[in-house]
């Protein structure tokens, strides 16, 4: 589950990370408002969706001055926002973050995130900050750290001070080596105990002043543990989900939309994972991934038909479900066969 920037750095202030003073607004007055609180000579009007790259799209102004503040926010709020995460028409802004403004001498990049391969979480980080970490680790991957923590004991002090050193911190400020180790502590604390999927900083930032801020920040909870954080479903925003996914998810199916025009309903996620491999196999492009569950019943399936056939790219629909129970049955799995004794 995706939540807003202004939550994950709510969050994220919980755990003693340092973020920028803001507010959300939800119009042009209440962004004013928290300007003229925050009282700075410059403040950073930013689009809260669930997608990044909001500030190429238009989405995140530097403004000075009262005038930039109301203005900035008249033409962000309400808009379309494109970016290279959202849907070809866009998302639609319906609330503001409104930041101090920041005196930024360096820009870097961190997140935090499971590692499969190793089974343990991993600590990435970079100079390279307020760059896509796709972008660097194609063009310039030895400029990408990595930390990978043993889970039987943590995110150790030495490893937090390793990386720190790491992206030549005390070549900037010498002073910056312990509060920049800190903030990584806090982050790897912050990624375990919410469970989260992923937790990102682009960009962790070093300030004219001799702080380490946490500028930007995107977090993800991992839905399989939300029954160990009812407190974090609230923060759940419907409105930047696909309508499809927010109907599967309250009837308890797994349920992502695609591009393509093969719907797919399977019970089992190996088996659904598979049923993709061999459409794209066969030149084709499914139009979801959908696991009813091993338990389906006759009410499950027929919401699950009605979620497929609500997407317009839909042209055909490969169901799955059939044939596994069919081969279960039979003991056969060669889906000629099964085909044949239905």
């Amino acid at each position: 589950m995706k939540i807003h920037e202004y939550q994950a750095k709510q969050i994220l202030a919980k755990y003693g990370v340092p973020v920028p003073r803001g507010s959300v607004a939800y119009s042009v007055d209440e962004a004013t408002q928290v300007a003229d609180d925050l009282a700075t000579e410059v403040c950073v009007v930013k689009a809260q969706i669930h997608a990044g790259g909001r500030g190429k799209g238009g989405g995140v102004k530097v403004s000075k001055g009262m005038d930039a503040v109301s203005e900035n926010a008249e033409a962000i709020l309400g808009m379309q926002l494109v970016t290279h995460q959202t849907v070809p028409q866009g998302q639609k802004v319906k609330q503001l973050l409104v930041e101090e403004g920041i005196d930024i001498r360096k820009e870097l990049y961190c997140s935090v995130l499971v590692d499969r391969g190793r089974q343990c979480v991993v600590l990435l980080a970079s100079t390279e900050g307020g760059m896509d970490i796709e972008e660097v680790a194609e063009k310039t991957p030895e400029k990408i750290l990595k930390v990978f923590v043993d889970p039987a004991v943590g995110l150790r002090s030495y490893q937090a001070n390793e990386l720190a050193f790491g992206l030549k911190i005390d070549a900037i400020n010498p002073k910056l080596i312990r509060p920049a180790a800190a903030v990584f502590m806090a982050l790897y604390e912050t990624f375990m105990q919410e469970d989260c999927s992923l937790l990102e900083i682009n960009p962790l930032v070093l300030t004219g002043d001799g702080r380490v801020i946490a500028l930007d920040a995107k977090l993800a909870f991992d839905d399989n543990a939300m029954y160990r954080h009812k407190d974090n479903l609230a923060l759940r925003d419907t409105d930047e989900e696909d309508p499809l996914e927010v109907e599967a998810s309250e009837a308890d199916l797994n349920y992502i939309k695609l591009d393509g025009s093969i719907g797919c309903m399977v019970n089992g996620a190996g088996l659904a994972m598979g049923t993709m491999d061999m459409i794209k196999l066969a030149g084709g492009e499914p139009a979801n991934f959908l696991d009813v569950g091993g338990a389906a019943n006759q009410e499950n399936v027929e919401k699950a038909f009605r979620i497929i056939t609500m997407d317009p790219n839909v042209k055909c629909i490969l169901d799955q479900y059939i044939w596994w129970n069919c081969s279960m049955r039979h003991g056969c799995r060669r889906c000629n066969c099964c085909f044949q004794k239905c």
